[in-house]
């Protein structure tokens, strides 16, 4: 019988035949209809074959399978990815010098991302995060951050036939037709534009089109994640009056607001006033894991009512809490964070080159087909996985695309002098808007008595 098993199994591989359900296990068993014609074999003798010697040739061909489906989508509908820290490697390593021989995108060694893995993991969207530390904050942070921008730039200036940088959606899709990496800025920490609403705007034509509102520290106007810890004191309640603005700011310029690292209170906040949809560029679901740079579900709620998108970070610490993870934990993100908020709040922000530890099976951004695969695996839709990969991010793009209006007058008032520190920084318009402000209040303070005087008349 033992023979006769093993026959079956060699007539079988010798078709060419890759049984991946049981539905075309019992149409091959039973001889019924398929792509030709089969023997008829006693059903009884063929289950007993298939328990210890097909299923785990089932199990095999299945998961090839599901690869080899990933692989089909992503031809035509690679990923965008929210968060790469790259450009932070390539100041740490070589001080933004790309002509040293070491950091060559083709053959750059120790870093999650270069060009080869990029192209095996079918990224064709990527923002590059314009990053720098809270400890630039009130110092250098401006002239930092324009370095990052800069070096991004470079990136596709040295290698063109694998980067484009673009600004709009209709770029992205033009980036996917030319087989390229389209490459766009986000600048990490809100920090970076030193509460200057002009600084805000300048980034904006330098190429930026996502703000993280904070990093992990507060800014004079919005409140970050180490809040929610105890670890940080509030000073806004979420966003300020100048918080409001910089949202408002960056809906009239087409900004996309970026929600990782805020507070609970700020993500509200912003959810609330934007009128455009909001993303989180690399977050994942507080109810997996209680860690408060994560997204708890009353908040997926309002991404969900506002048509916003969370891109889920593969940092073990966010995934699991734990220092060890899996691709599968990633998965169940994905899952919950399609379950409470919809198919179409839900996307990748990998944060390679910016973490210390990721889950085992997505250590590099070559990996990204066998999170698909898993996601097909876990019976995604191809209409949801194709959201995910970059249809959601894309309808998000468009939307704030659209809210935007260039013609609309911008704002323009100051934060407050008293809000920011002024230890580093001059008082150039301050001082004169301040004495300008003083000399008005006295001259009403002297009118006072003959404007009394007129009324009772």
């Amino acid at each position: 019988m033992a023979d006769k098993w093993a026959a079956s199994g060699s007539s079988l591989l010798s078709k060419g035949l890759c049984v991946t359900s049981p539905a075309q296990l019992v149409l091959w068993c039973t001889g019924q209809p398929g792509q030709e014609q089969r023997q008829k074999q006693p059903l009884g003798d063929c289950v007993m074959w298939t328990s210890w010697w097909l299923l785990p040739l089932v199990a095999v061909c299945t998961a090839d399978w599901f690869r080899e489906e990933a692989e089909r989508i992503m031809q035509s509908t690679p990923v965008i990815d929210g968060h790469n820290d790259l450009p932070w490697q390539l100041l740490s390593k070589f001080n933004n010098q790309l002509r040293d021989q070491r950091a060559n995108l083709t053959s750059l060694a120790h870093t999650k991302t270069n060009i080869p893995k990029l192209k095996a993991g079918f990224v064709g969207g990527q923002f590059w995060s314009a990053y720098t530390p809270c400890n630039t904050q009130n110092k250098d942070a401006v002239r930092r951050t324009l370095e990052q921008i800069d070096v991004i730039h470079r990136m596709c200036q040295m290698y063109p036939e694998t980067f484009m940088c673009v600004t709009d959606s209709q770029g992205i899709r033009q980036a996917f037709q030319e087989g390229k990496v389209a490459s766009l800025v986000g600048v990490e920490g809100g920090h970076s534009i030193d509460s200057s609403l002009g600084v805000l705007r300048a980034f904006y034509y330098l190429g930026m089109r996502y703000l993280t509102l904070t990093h992990s520290c507060n800014t004079p106007w919005a409140d970050n994640w180490l809040v929610d810890t105890g670890d940080d004191v509030a000073e806004s309640q979420g966003l300020s009056p100048f918080g409001q603005s910089v949202v408002r700011e960056m809906n009239r310029l087409g900004v996309i607001v970026d929600l990782a690292h805020v507070s609970v209170a700020t993500m509200k906040a912003a959810l609330h006033l934007s009128k455009a949809p909001v993303i989180f560029s690399h977050s994942s679901a507080y109810a997996l894991c209680a860690h408060r740079r994560n997204v708890p579900d009353d908040v997926l709620q309002l991404v969900n009512q506002t048509r916003s998108l969370v891109m889920v970070n593969f940092y073990n610490d966010y995934v699991s809490c734990k220092p060890e993870a899996t691709l599968s934990q990633v998965a169940d993100h994905l899952d919950h964070i399609k379950a409470v908020a919809g198919a179409g709040a839900v996307g990748f922000g990998g944060d390679f080159d910016g973490v210390s530890r990721l889950p085992s099976g997505l250590e590099d951004v070559s990996k990204y087909p066998d999170l698909v695969a898993e996601l097909l695996r876990r019976q995604w839709t191809e209409a949801e996985v194709r959201g995910a990969l970059a249809a959601n991010l894309l309808r998000v793009f468009e939307a704030v695309e659209e809210a935007s209006n260039h013609a609309q007058s911008p704002e323009e008032e100051p934060i407050p002098l008293g809000e920011l520190e002024t230890s580093c920084r001059t008082k150039h318009g301050y001082s004169e808007a301040t004495s300008l402000r003083q000399q008005q209040g006295a001259l009403l303070a002297s009118l006072a008595p003959f404007l009394l005087s007129l009324c009772l008349l």
